[in-house]
């Protein structure tokens, strides 16, 4: 039988890195006796740029023997790849989708961080794809899986995904070549030599790793708690679980799943505090700075478009001011005449960086704020809902327990999603009375999901209404 080609796939996006990769093969195949080819296809993710590099290698020593060199492809076939590296889950996933990737033939190994396309971010609801659904369609699209979170080795090294995946690769013995052979094409390379040989090492000893998004109660809780503490402080997390404590006491592990889930992210809501906050930590500053791909002694300027109205501004005020503000029409006209253009913030700038630290530094008085309040005074009547619900129907109780779900963002989103919220709770009544509560309040909500005008929410609650 004829000698084949290794064929060769990198699927990766812009920045990480993948035209680097396609190189370090290509010199690592020919100083090891391999003819070598690469082409590369741009296309759109949805995110960012997306490209294919392609790469086939063919022996020297047999196209010798044939007495003619060999004639090497320009784009992958179905069907036909030895190995398909993903800079991304996703991009896995569209490999496997295209049929790239398959179970007789094909080592698949795959970074498992997300980089969400637009179609997911701007959903209404959670339209995030499943990431243990993606995994386990790897394991059964290839020969050979690989995966694990090569984005955070690659970050612990100081170094790009992109060698941490050469380093996988290596480790997978999918290609006919040593260790040394593929640190010394690194070398070749000549940029960010240790940085890469770190991530590379890094990526050899890498495992696979557990499915993603299969968390029991007892982790969710813990994430709970991590993000409340680094939301508020350690107090705030501590009456997130004594919140939780009637919940965990019915001893229902997936009623106790999805109310830690969304009490925590209700707990964290946004506010112009939280948003100050992040804007102005160090880790976002790296993250614009290395997105933006600046070199180390080349200065990078981030403008913030802010836009805070009269309410977001009520929010963060103790409650008195702020109720005092929102019904006192002389003084919130004065307000809007200031801040109704919204303002370009320059955050790079010490002027800029410090009138946002000034208002993330509200934090420790957020407790007094209106806005405070009344989330905890909605929170306290969902939570005491519950346990109720559960002791007569448990079905109905977890669906009510996944309804903060609609509840997201600011200004105009987050009065929309409450309003929504508001509707189903006030709904309640009515379909406790009803056979088919459950399964009515799941439909009720992902009405209210699936449009923005709340017209489909509309009509769904006047069907329950009708046929009470």
């Amino acid at each position: 039988m004829p000698p084949k080609p290794i064929t060769v796939a990198i699927l990766a996006m812009g920045g990480e890195g993948g035209g680097v990769l396609a190189d370090w093969l290509v010199s690592l195949a020919e100083h090891s006796g391999y003819y070598a080819q690469t082409t590369s296809v741009p296309g759109v993710a949805q995110r960012t740029g997306s490209t294919i590099y392609y790469l086939e290698m063919f022996p020297e020593a047999a196209a010798r023997a044939a007495g003619q060199e060999p004639v090497l492809a320009l784009m992958p076939v179905p069907g036909e790849l030895d190995i398909v590296l993903a800079s991304e889950l996703m991009e896995a996933g569209r490999a496997i989708q295209r049929g790239l990737v398959t179970p007789d033939r094909t080592t698949l190994i795959a970074s498992t961080h997300r980089v969400y396309s637009m179609t997911e971010r701007t959903a209404i609801g959670d339209a995030r794809v499943d990431d243990a659904t993606l995994i386990e369609a790897g394991r059964a699209a290839a020969k050979n899986f690989m995966h694990a979170d090569f984005a955070a080795i690659a970050r612990e090294a100081d170094s790009v995904i992109s060698a941490a995946l050469f380093g996988a690769l290596a480790a997978t013995h999918a290609l006919p070549f040593e260790r040394w052979q593929f640190e010394d094409a690194i070398r070749r390379g000549g940029v960010g030599v240790d940085g890469s040989l770190r991530a590379f090492a890094a990526g050899c000893v890498a495992q696979a790793s557990l499915p993603v998004g299969t968390f029991a109660a007892r982790d969710i809780v813990q994430a709970g708690v991590q993000r409340l503490t680094d939301y508020q402080d350690a107090r705030y997390a501590a009456e997130y679980l004594d919140l939780l404590e009637p919940i965990r006491a019915l001893g229902d592990p997936a009623l106790l799943d999805e109310t830690a889930r969304y009490l925590a992210l209700w707990m964290s809501y946004e506010d112009a505090i939280r948003v100050a906050d992040l804007k102005t930590r160090a880790a976002r500053f790296d993250r614009v700075h290395r997105e933006s791909r600046a070199g180390a002694g080349q200065l990078v300027r981030i403008n913030d478009y802010v836009y805070p109205r009269v309410g977001e501004l009520a929010d963060i005020l103790p409650a008195p001011l702020g109720e005092w503000l929102l019904r006192t029409g002389w003084a919130r006209r004065m307000v809007e005449r200031f801040t109704r253009h919204g303002k370009v913030v320059e955050t790079t700038s010490l002027r800029g960086f410090l009138r946002l630290y000034a208002v993330a530094a509200l934090r420790p008085w957020r407790r007094k704020s209106l806005r405070y309040l009344r989330e905890h005074r909605r929170i306290r009547e969902w939570l005491t809902l519950i346990p109720e619900l559960a002791a007569e129907n448990h079905a109905l109780a977890l669906e009510v327990a996944v309804c903060p779900r609609l509840i997201k963002g600011y200004g105009d989103t987050h009065v929309n999603g409450m309003r929504k919220f508001d509707a189903l709770m006030a709904a309640l009544p009515t379909l406790r009375r009803m056979d088919d509560a459950a399964p009515r309040l799941k439909k009720l909500r992902e009405a209210a999901l699936a449009d923005d005008t709340g017209q489909k929410l509309a009509e769904a609650l006047k069907l329950v209404s009708s046929s009470s």
